[in-house]
């Protein structure tokens, strides 16, 4: 099996950049949703990590064109 990262900066590029309490707020409802998930299930493993990660960035992101960070 080839290796297939998480994150691939070449594909995955977030155009729109939300702002902080929006992406705080997104960040708290996939976290809350997540949780739930069956430690387990590898399935679910696999979309809460891909869900949380995607939401991070979301976060980092606003915080970042908030306080004149990169992008």
């Amino acid at each position: 099996m080839s290796h297939e990262p998480l994150y691939d900066p070449d594909n995955d590029v977030h155009d729109i950049v939300l702002a902080l309490p929006q992406a705080m707020e997104r960040a708290r409802k996939v976290l809350d949703e997540k949780s739930a998930a069956n430690i387990h299930d590898q399935d679910e493993m696999i979309r809460a990590a891909y869900g949380l990660q995607y939401v991070l960035r979301d976060l980092l992101a606003s915080c970042d064109a908030l306080l004149g960070g990169r992008k």
